[in-house]
């Protein structure tokens, strides 16, 4: 432009000259000017060159060419505009006067610098919210005079100090009147975070609230609180309120004990029956236990006649000696516990297994030393009958000495692992004797089976499965209770799934053998005979040995689950009987080994060779003489 920015050019005859347009001056004392005399126009600021430009309680903002005005914090412009400009002929009221209502019908405002604050009436209140409107309180819940935290667990304190309640209703009344009782003052505390103890209880408490009221079509006090309430000896009087029916009593038939303080939570909005996300809680055991005891997490119940323990609608996430997770789908005027019970073997049952186990651990190690050292029965099946005995021999070790040792995490994680190895590889063993014993009825020649496919099948396959299992879960070896694999997330079929397939498969192999070998009998010869003969001798015992070791796991998937006696025994005895059975099909059923035996024998007892040696030649001189 001829005149320059901020300017407008006028027109005149053989000539011009320039003006600066509204809101700019001349950098020089003339108004109008030309191109060629160097003047330029500048913004002129109106916040500063003109005093009080936008009037009382509002705030200038220059811009380019003019300027803004708005209301200062606790004002409101007469327009509702929250920019406007000084020639607008606009004022700012507070907002007291501009809205009446704006702390309720039972509120007075007091407009303040840069804001307000709500004066509720007696009998109302906005919950310590100073910009809330004041709603009325409503007491029909809780009518004691007494509206401080402080007051209230005093009171609490002169009735636990007289002694536990006697009863369910004193309880029931003492947990469901604390709990309204901080639901109605709770929202008072004038800190946002609010911690007492006394002799009997301890209270924390946190308020959170809105810095001003909730927008749009909301019907809300605007504010949020949440409460936990612990109690210092109820548990005792509450140890034997279990009546609930067997099937909501976990470990029915067994004894119950509080191994927690009792908790109350507590939140703002009463409806909290259902849900939608559970709340966590962690507690702290009274006595640290080891693994001869369960937990469970429990709430106090006062529908249940005049009030008792329940499971319903809680469960235990995790638990070690110390400290038990519990997650829960309700609150409301429950108190979320945990209970504990008992569950110690009979002195039977710990007498069964260690005479049961040790008795088949020396059977085991004398059918080690036998496929070792009898060279006759040297063999495939020989081979996989030592590797197998090698395999139940650490298992029941292990099984006997650590089964139980639970005080060491990373110690019984280690046996839960050996265990989880040892056992699988016998189950891998017992399959390559289904797979030696149909090519002995299929393959006439060339039955063996090469050490090295022995070797990758029976310690490989089973290493493979525990190594991946460890990486994926590493927790699901070892619990609380045992030294084995975790029950939880279906952390147990890493075990229980493998052998199934390898059960599955042995009876495939073992039908079809017995099935070939009955069909051949017929039209076999002498030796082809005696081979069939024996590959049926050896199957029936294949699968009585398959069948012990089978059945076994199939209680002992209840012994370590449910923990009932009968489960518990008959693993026991059939855990303890597996060693001896092995023994006596593969060892004195054998008459190889028989033979090995009685040439043995001898040496180890000479006195019974030297009666052996006088009785033949006492019955060949009596034989001679007559």
């Amino acid at each position: 432009p001829v005149c320059g920015q901020h300017a407008k050019c006028f027109n005149t005859n053989g000539s011009y000259y320039c003006q600066c347009v509204p809101g700019f001056q001349a950098n020089a004392q003339t108004i109008n000017f030309t191109a060629f005399t160097g003047v330029s126009c500048l913004d002129i600021n109106e916040c500063l060159d003109i005093q009080d430009v936008c009037g009382p309680k509002a705030t200038c903002r220059n811009t380019m060419g003019s300027h803004n005005c708005s209301c200062t914090e606790g004002y409101i412009s007469s327009t509702g505009q929250k920019v406007f400009h000084s020639n607008e002929e606009v004022t700012c009221e507070d907002e007291c006067l501009d809205d009446p209502s704006i702390c309720g019908e039972q509120g007075s405002c007091n407009n303040t610098e840069g804001s307000y604050i709500c004066l509720c009436d007696p009998g109302y209140s906005n919950y310590g919210n100073a910009q809330a409107r004041c709603i009325e309180l409503n007491c029909d819940a809780f009518k004691t005079k007494g509206t401080s935290g402080q007051k209230l667990f005093t009171k609490a304190d002169e009735i636990l100090s007289s002694g536990p309640p006697g009863g369910g209703s004193q309880v029931s009344a003492l947990l469901g009147s604390v709990e309204n009782a901080m639901r109605l003052i709770g929202p008072q505390m004038k800190q946002n975070h609010t911690r007492m103890e006394t002799q009997y209880t301890e209270a924390e408490l946190q308020v959170w609230r809105q810095r001003a009221p909730p927008q749009g079509p909301l019907s809300m006090s605007g504010f949020a609180m949440a409460a936990l309430v612990t109690y210092k000896g109820l548990e005792s009087a509450t140890n034997h309120s279990f009546p609930a029916p067997p099937s909501d009593r976990p470990g029915h038939g067994h004894s119950f004990q509080i191994n927690s303080k009792v908790v109350t939570a507590i939140v703002s909005n009463p409806a909290t029956e259902h849900l939608d996300k559970p709340v966590t809680f962690i507690f702290s055991h009274l006595q640290s236990r080891d693994g001869s005891v369960n937990y469970t997490c429990v709430f106090w119940d006062m529908r249940r006649g005049k009030g008792a323990w329940s499971t319903q609608g809680c469960r235990m996430v995790r638990s070690n000696s110390t400290h038990t997770v519990c997650s829960c789908s309700h609150l409301s005027s429950f108190a979320v516990l945990m209970s504990l019970y008992e569950l110690k073997d009979s002195f039977q049952l710990q007498l069964i297994t260690w005479v049961g186990l040790s008795l088949s651990l020396v059977c085991l190690l004398i059918c080690i030393i036998t496929f070792c050292c009898c060279r006759s029965i040297q063999g495939t099946r020989n081979t996989i009958h030592l590797h197998l005995c090698i395999c139940l021999f650490i298992a029941d070790l292990v099984f006997l000495t650590g089964i139980s040792r639970t005080e060491n995490r990373v110690g019984c994680g280690l046996v839960a692992a050996l265990l989880h190895y040892f056992f699988l590889a016998a189950f891998c063993w017992m399959c390559l004797e289904g797979v030696q014993l149909y090519r002995m009825v299929v393959l006439v020649f060339n039955t063996t089976l090469r050490p090295l496919v022995m070797m990758a099948a029976g310690y490989g396959v089973p290493t493979a499965i525990v190594a991946i299992s460890a990486i994926a879960n590493a927790q699901g070896y070892g619990t609380d209770r045992h030294c084995w694999l975790n029950l939880e997330n279906g952390f147990i079929w890493s075990f229980f799934g493998p052998v199934c397939v390898i059960i599955v498969l042995n009876a495939f192999f073992f039908i079809i053998t017995w099935l070939l070998a009955h069909a051949e009998f017929g039209t076999a010869s002498g030796s082809t005979c005696l081979r069939l003969n024996l590959s049926a001798t050896f199957t029936v015992t294949a699968i009585a040995q398959l069948c012990v070791l089978g059945t076994m796991w199939i209680f002992g998937c209840f012994q370590f689950e449910a923990r009932t006696l009968v489960m518990s025994y008959l693993f026991t005895i059939l855990n303890s009987l597996q060693g001896v059975l092995v023994f006596v099909m593969h060892c004195l059923l054998s008459k190889q080994v028989r033979e090995e035996y009685a040439k043995l024998l001898p040496c180890i007892c000479p006195d019974l060779s030297q009666k052996k040696k006088y009785s033949e030649l006492s019955s060949s001189q009596q034989a001679s003489s007559s």
